[in-house]
This record gives structure tokens, C-alpha cells and sequence, in this order.
């Protein structure tokens, strides 16, 4: 019988060292290893091609996503870059075209949009919700489909298993990123995704002191491409980061479940203020893709958006007036967050397909007592 999850984050890729006992992976700082013969080794030769603290990191987050491969990088958009690759080497006659849905990352706009954009690789923003509208205005020339779920910001969910049926129709890679849920609350692999794709600086590190990316995957022929390029391009973490994130990776679902229960409070919190004019959050029945969510999920997640009734600038002094949760960019680490996406992480998307409400605030919430949470964030919302 398989592991249990938690069990599998502490033990997959991380037995004992064999040479001293050691119970924690060591930090493997060699750039090179010594060969007893000419291309016979040790399952290593040059720290960028292979690393045996990478290879603890990658087999235990491959483990927890049921996949069979697992690459790290050394962050969520050199992975992503990585996937994108992927167009360049695809069979003669796959299409270029990337469908992005709606509601992105800022960071994965840009690199889609405007690094692979203009080197010749087009793509479209579309509604992933409205699976009748994507069968019907599906591109010719799509050779990738890229969701997120729970999107960022909002928060949207899409049915991974039904959009990935659509693609694989029409012969598209089907690219999930899994940082807001991690691989605790889904797992887009066996919903039918052909990759998932991690920030790993987000939930799987937790506690912002690590940058790191992602890849897990069942494919093997995508596998052998992807870790063709890993190795080519060379974008790999550091052997310190690597045992950072495999440290972080083992309290995931302690962390997880006490994210949900705060965020639940916070929902509980916004939803009766009068200075709100909408929640965003998966477990609201209102929300779209709840039912997605509700399926594919095992608990809704530690992030909540919300739109502030008097606009912008009120939304801004929302940000700027509270204590505990603390005013920057990034998420899903042990402290809680506070971000306005409009002027910091979603600048980028302004004026496009995908840009965000300017009355949005997005919280991510951390692991502190909930108490203390929903006072700071009721003093800042009583403030305007």
C-alpha cells in the first residue's frame, strides 16, 4: 500500500546516508564527481547535469504529485520557461499557440506574452470556465493550454480533468500550475494534466528565504525532452537551495491545513463587512468554479481575495494599514500577506486580457493565530 502524503514529504528521496547514517540529506557542494572509469559513474558527473541533494528534492515532489518525473529549477519561471521549450521541439505540423486563461500570474503573462510572444510563439487569453465556448472557438495552430487553478488573483477554478479531455482532442500539452493548491489539495496529474508546474518559493518552501521551480510530470517522452533542456539551458537550483525546499516540503500539509482553517476565518471575517464589495474565495458557492473546486480540491486554500467597495485608493490604504499581515509581493509562506495585485504583482498585465480589478486586494494567509489575523485585518477594513 502506498505512503500516506505526509509520510512520503518526510521519507521520498531522503534514506539515511549510506556512508554516515545522517538522517537529513546531506548538502552535496561538489561541482564535479570522480569516475572510477570513463563514463562510469555513480549516477553523477557535473553538479549542473546532477545533483544528489536535487535528485532527494525532485523524487520527493514527484512523489507527492504522483508523478513519475520530477525537475527543479531555480525558480517558478525558469520552469516555466522550460515548458515553453517544449513548442521548439514539437512533431512537424503541432501548433505554436499557447491558450492562456484569463486570469494569470503576472509573471507567466509576461514570459508567454512578451518573451515568447514575439520570438514567433502567439497566444490567446480565453474564459476556462465556458467549456462550450473553448470547444467551439478552439485555435487551429494551439499546441499548449495553460491554466491555473485557483487562478492568481482571483482565485477561479477550472475543471482540470474536462479541459484536459478538450485538449488532448485537439493534440495540446495540457500545462497546470499547482502553486496556490499544491499537490496537498490536488493533483492535476491524475485529473489528466500532461505537467505541473510549481513556484516552489511559494507553499512547497514556505517560509520565504528559498526561490525555487517545478516540474512533475508522468510523460515520459516530455520528461526526456524537459530534462534535455534542464540540463542545456542550465537553469538549475543551487544544491543549498534544494535542501531548503526539501525541507520546507515536509511540514506541507501541517502548514496547509492551518492555512485553510485561517483563510476560512478571514472569509468568515470579509464577507459580513460593509467595506467590501465581493469575497473571492473557492468555498463560496458564488465563486466561479466552486464546483470545480469542489471536486478536484481537498480543502479551498490559504488565499483570499476581495474588492473594496470605495476603489482604488481605498483598497491601497487597506494595504498599507495593517500590522500582522505584512505589505509584499509573493505568497503561501508561514507569514501572512497583503498585496494590492493592480500596482504590484499584476503591473504587468494592465491593459491586457488579463488585467486585474483596481480595487482588488489579495491576502495571503499565514499560520499565525486566526484571532489575531481577523482583528488586524477588521481594524485596517474599520480604518477606510
Amino acid at each position: 500500500m502506498s505512503a500516506g502524503f505526509s509520510t512520503r514529504a518526510i521519507h521520498a528521496g531522503q534514506e539515511p546516508d549510506p556512508t554516515t547514517g545522517a538522517v537529513v540529506v546531506p548538502i552535496s557542494l561538489s561541482t564535479t564527481f570522480a569516475q572510477d572509469g570513463v563514463g562510469n559513474h555513480k549516477g553523477f558527473e557535473y553538479s549542473r547535469s546532477g545533483n544528489p541533494t536535487r535528485s532527494a528534492l525532485e523524487t520527493q515532489i514527484a512523489s507527492l504529485e504522483e508523478a513519475r518525473h520530477g525537475l527543479s529549477f531555480a525558480s517558478g519561471l525558469a520552469a516555466e520557461d522550460n515548458i515553453l521549450r517544449l513548442l521548439t521541439v514539437a512533431p512537424e505540423g503541432s501548433g505554436k499557440r499557447v491558450l492562456l486563461g484569463n486570469d494569470a500570474y503576472g509573471g507567466t503573462f509576461r514570459l508567454i506574452a512578451k518573451v515568447w510572444g514575439p520570438m514567433g510563439y502567439p497566444w490567446t487569453a480565453v474564459d476556462l470556465t465556458d467549456l462550450d465556448a473553448l470547444r467551439a472557438n478552439w485555435p487551429d495552430d494551439t499546441g499548449m493550454i495553460w491554466l491555473e487553478t485557483p487562478t492568481n488573483p482571483l482565485l477561479t477554478c477550472f475543471d482540470i480533468e474536462a479541459i484536459a479531455s478538450i485538449a488532448h482532442e485537439r493534440g495540446a500539452i495540457v500545462v497546470v500550475d499547482n502553486t496556490f493548491a499544491t499537490p496537498y489539495l490536488q493533483q492535476p496529474i491524475n485529473l489528466g494534466a500532461d505537467l505541473v508546474v510549481h513556484s516552489a518559493t511559494k507553499y512547497l518552501g514556505g517560509h520565504s528565504d528559498v526561490v525555487g521551480g517545478f516540474i512533475a510530470t508522468s510523460n515520459d517522452e516530455l520528461a526526456e525532452k524537459l530534462a534535455f533542456t534542464q540540463n542545456a539551458a542550465g537553469a538549475v537550483p543551487a544544491p543549498f537551495d534544494s535542501y531548503m525546499l526539501l525541507r520546507g516540503v515536509k511540514t506541507l500539509a501541517v502548514r496547509m491545513d492551518r492555512h485553510c482553517e485561517n483563510a476560512r476565518a478571514i472569509v468568515d471575517l470579509l464577507v459580513d463587512h460593509p467595506a467590501i464589495e465581493k469575497v473571492l474565495y473557492p468555498q463560496l458557492p458564488d465563486h466561479p468554479g466552486h464546483a470545480a473546486a469542489a471536486k478536484q480540491m481537498k480543502d479551498f486554500g490559504g488565499m483570499v481575495s476581495f474588492q473594496v467597495r470605495a476603489g482604488r485608493e481605498a483598497a491601497m490604504r487597506v494595504a498599507d494599514a495593517t500590522s500582522v499581515f505584512t505589505l509584499a509581493e509573493s505568497l503561501g509562506a508561514v507569514e501572512s500577506l497583503i498585496e494590492h495585485p493592480a500596482a504590484m504583482t499584476h503591473m504587468s498585465a494592465a491593459g491586457s486580457p488579463l488585467e486585474v480589478p483596481d480595487n482588488l486586494v489579495r491576502l495571503s494567509v499565514g499560520i499565525e493565530d486566526k484571532a489575531d489575523l481577523v482583528a488586524d485585518l477588521e481594524q485596517a477594513l474599520d480604518s477606510i
